[in-house]
């Protein structure tokens, strides 16, 4: 069940320690937030040197308060924190937000002071916000320990910043967003994202959780909560662009970076990646639908946090450039955007006039001048229709209304048509509600007119700009996601350590797994290669062994037809590389194949993440892989192997076989499984991986020791 921030989010009472009546004191600002609910629970404000804050009595001390507190906000110079801590916990403190900076952040010894403290708070079953936080808020029970201000509403921030906190704050009000809670995470030096997320899974009042972070900490844990959340998690994170910690000693490890990780384990957990505060609001306003000021609006419209079956979507305009641009915009965040059937289209000529385009885009030509309510008889159309998914609307809806509001835009003496627009907006909400599972996003020219604040009411996301309608729309309908991706997969037990990291050994670790390779062994002098000649027949392969990239260095020599071309191949070999060891292996036959690469990656934050794609000595210039949490099942692994750009390879082109994907899946699931369970492992490679229509053979192995 996770965490109980009962105290964190609903104390019985609350102590502000350096509260102050200096404005450019964070105490000051936490103190007046404080005050805002005086009659929901005691607040107690302690300054050292006592007198009045706020024009209030301040205690000198915690224990000069003479009662019980259960949440105590420390806001003092360093130097006095630890004592501060003590003594909130000396007074049966429950939770302590700590506002003061200078630990984890300040270098080695701040984050053996961070440390201590945590550990302290534990011991006494409390629980501990920050410290370098900014405070915390929560509208439903009216706890304001915030510098700022929050509209109540349905969003649980969580965030690193309290900048962004306050834009996406900005942002969300034209939408109708609210919060329910708002937590700074500090540096989580007790209370983690992780526990934030499953507190806000299980609160009513929250919605959607809206994260920004630049540490996860434990991010399979922040992916696995995320997962099991039963509502939206829309996350913004920094630094997307750097390489992971890693070593990069292989395809595997070159090919990976931090973006890469944080997709993965994002699309994996079914959380909204998105990459600046406007692209989040955006997605929140399509996912969590509007909720209101006051925290108590009542049920949500029938616009609101629609989720659609499907990405099927037909786009309405009203002019056949915002249809066009609507179009490619809705392709680019994803969406389908097919021609309608010829049912579809006969019913929409029974609504629209001859001039009107009924393909798909649904273009009304000029018909909403003649007939307003022709926009809520297409709509209906379309929502009815079982091809369509969902619907975005674009264009001049909303113009009408505009001029008689005194907005502009509209043609003169526009009230007929005004009044048309405005009984088409409340049809198209009714419309709405008997189209179960249908989302309608809309663009308009004039989204702050009263037609369009009709849909806005109803939970119908209006937007400015066609991007942010077609990128609501896209977050509502659902990215594909592969079979098994309710959850993340948990790691397996950890297997005795690798205890030889060479070629050989590698082989054998997998080999045990189940994974097919040629027959192989290993030799350092020619009698050992004429032995291994005599085990099985050729052509044969030549391998020097302990060589970063063999095929670059010309260490690798295939179809040797015989162990007279073998000794040969040998001796130049071993005369131009001398290396210390050699690989005698079957030659596979490469008739009708494709070379795969799977790889796993050790990251810091998501432990092991699997790379497949298109392998062979061209990897790393093709780029052609796919990412996801290791372990991975093997028809999560199909799904991988068939999102790739060289996907049609494996069905066969040009008069080629189709190879077995299925048991390329299957070799997949055990290369990660292993990968997973030796945690001692920063890189584990097989590249390439044959896939023929017979099967898949594992060609080469690598791996690299932390």
């Amino acid at each position: 069940m996770g965490r109980d921030l009962t105290a964190l989010f609903d104390p019985r009472s609350v102590a502000v320690v350096g509260a102050s009546d200096d404005p450019a004191k964070y105490g000051h600002a936490v103190a007046a937030q404080a005050l805002r609910a005086p009659d929901r629970r005691p607040v107690h404000l302690v300054n050292r040197r006592g007198g009045t804050v706020l024009g209030r009595t301040a205690a000198t001390s915690l224990t000069a308060v003479g009662e019980p507190v259960d949440l105590v906000v420390i806001s003092v110079p360093g130097a006095g924190f630890e004592a501060a801590v003590d003594e909130a916990l000396a007074c049966g403190a429950k939770a302590v937000v700590a506002i003061t900076a200078g630990f984890a952040e300040a270098g080695p010894a701040g984050l053996a002071r961070q440390r201590a403290v945590a550990a302290r708070v534990r011991a006494a079953g409390a629980v501990l916000v920050g410290p370098n936080c900014l405070g915390i808020a929560d509208n439903t029970t009216e706890l304001y320990l915030a510098s700022d201000r929050f509209a109540p509403g349905g969003v649980a921030l969580l965030s690193q910043s309290g900048n962004l906190a306050l834009e996406l704050q900005l942002r969300a009000e034209p939408h109708g967003l609210g919060f329910s809670r708002f937590v700074s995470l500090g540096n989580q030096a007790d209370v983690t994202l992780v526990d934030l997320v499953e507190d806000c899974s299980r609160h009513e009042a929250t919605s959607a959780i809206a994260v920004y972070a630049e540490d996860f900490g434990d991010g399979r844990a922040f992916a696995a909560a995320a997962a099991a959340a039963g509502k939206p998690v829309v996350l913004l994170t920094a630094g997307r662009g750097t390489a992971s910690a890693r070593s990069a000693q292989s395809h595997t490890g070159a090919l990976t970076t931090s973006a890469d990780v944080v997709a993965a384990a994002c699309r994996d957990a079914g959380v909204e990646l998105v990459r600046t505060p406007r692209e989040m609001t955006v997605v929140l306003a399509g996912l969590a639908g509007p909720t209101g000021r006051t925290g108590s609006a009542g049920p949500a419209g029938p616009g609101a946090g629609v989720r659609a079956r499907g990405r099927r979507t037909a786009v309405f305009t009203d002019g056949g450039g915002h249809g066009a641009i609507a179009a490619d915009a809705a392709e680019d965040a994803g969406l389908e955007v097919p021609e309608l059937g010829g049912p579809t289209q006969d019913r929409l000529r029974t609504v629209l006039w001859e001039q009107s385009s009924v393909a798909n885009p649904v273009d009304l030509a000029g018909m909403g001048e003649q007939r307003p309510l022709s926009y809520a008889d297409t709509v209906g159309a379309l929502l009815d229709a079982d091809e369509v998914d969902a619907v975005l609307m674009t264009g001049y809806f909303g113009g009408y209304a505009a001029s008689e509001g005194g907005l502009g835009g509209g043609p003169a003496g526009g009230s007929v048509l005004a009044e048309g627009e405005t009984r088409a907006a409340k049809e198209i909400v009714a419309h709405l509600a008997s189209a179960a599972g249908k989302p309608l996003v809309v663009q308009s020219m004039y989204p702050g007119s009263p037609s369009c604040r009709v849909l806005a009411e109803a939970g119908v996301p209006v937007f400015a700009a066609t991007e942010d309608a077609a990128r609501a729309l896209a977050a509502m309908t659902g990215r594909p996601r592969p079979v098994d991706a309710t959850r993340v997969a948990p790691l397996p037990r950890p297997a005795p350590p690798l205890s030889d990291p060479g070629y050989h050994g590698v082989r054998a670790l997998l080999d045990a797994a189940g994974v097919p390779f040629p027959a192989a062994r290993e030799i350092t002098d020619e009698a050992g290669l004429l032995a291994a000649a005599a085990e099985f027949d050729g052509p044969y392969v030549l391998k020097a062994l302990h060589l970063l990239h063999k095929s670059d260095a010309g260490g690798v020599a295939l179809r040797l037809a015989d162990r007279d071309a073998l000794l040969a191949a040998y001796r130049e070999m071993h005369a131009r590389l001398g290396a210390p060891a050699y690989s005698v292996e079957a030659m596979a036959d490469l008739t009708d194949g494709i070379e795969l690469i799977v790889g796993v990656n050790q990251d810091p934050r998501f432990g092991p993440v699997a790379l497949v794609g298109l392998g062979g000595v061209l990897t790393e210039s093709l780029r052609d892989v796919a990412f996801a949490l290791a372990p991975v099942p093997a028809r999560r692994a199909e799904t991988l192997l068939r999102s790739l750009r060289s996907a049609a390879l494996l069905d066969g082109v040009r008069g080629r076989p189709a190879v077995d994907v299925a048991a390329a899946a299957a070799v997949v699931e055990r290369i990660t499984t292993v990968a997973a369970a030796h945690p001692e492992i920063a890189e584990l490679e097989v590249n390439p991986l044959l896939v023929r229509p017979d099967g898949a053979l594992a060609l080469d192995a690598r791996a690299v020791l932390r």
